[in-house]
């Protein structure tokens, strides 16, 4: 196999094709509820007082992050990556040493992402006591990513347990959400009120 082959889209994407991933009920209603938030978050964002750059921004931010994951949810974009570290053990020949790379990604990713979000949080300390519903909402969706990242054998085990006929993985990614929604519908609610003053 020539080096050409081997760094091409199509070698790297393996057996995945883009398609919906969920295209059940739940997926459907979780999609939808990115979606949601994503446009309820811009909504406050745009409703900011004038010159308060760092209100729009953050849920600006929110906004874009909610689309995002709404995409990623259909998309299935985790999937892609673990099927190109699959090719590419297997054409360098480590895949048997795949689970050890698999956890060390894991455990790096996972410390990555919470040093960030605790970084922001202490850095934004004033608008952390405000806003602390989005803030629970992006820690659950977070704990979220980070358990879909680890794909071991151990954490789906773990994960399909059911309460209620539904997942336990999807009441943590929809917990998220809703805790964003709820703090966005609190903002404008607050918003208006001091408008109205």
């Amino acid at each position: 196999m020539n080096i050409v082959s081997f760094w091409s889209l199509e070698y790297l994407m393996g057996q995945w094709r883009p398609t919906f991933g969920d295209p059940d009920f739940i997926g459907w209603f979780t999609t939808g509820s990115y979606f949601v938030c994503a446009i309820l978050s811009f909504i406050v964002a745009l409703a900011s007082p004038k010159g308060d750059r760092r209100s729009f921004s953050f849920w600006g931010m929110i906004s874009l992050f909610m689309i995002m994951l709404g995409i990623n949810k259909q998309l299935d974009l985790q999937t892609l990556l673990t099927e190109m570290g699959r090719q590419i053990a297997s054409t360098q020949g480590w895949m048997d040493q795949r689970r050890i790379v698999q956890f060390l990604f894991v455990v790096a990713f996972g410390t990555a992402v919470m040093i960030a979000f605790l970084l922001f949080a202490i850095i934004m300390q004033n608008f952390f006591r405000q806003h602390i519903l989005v803030f629970i909402g992006v820690f659950f969706l977070l704990s979220y990513i980070i358990i879909r990242a680890a794909t071991f054998h151990h954490f789906g085990e773990m994960f399909r347990s059911q309460f209620f006929a539904i997942r336990m993985i999807w009441l943590l990614e929809l917990t998220g959400i809703y805790f964003i929604v709820l703090a966005g519908i609190k903002e404008i609610i607050y918003l208006n009120i001091m408008r109205t003053k």
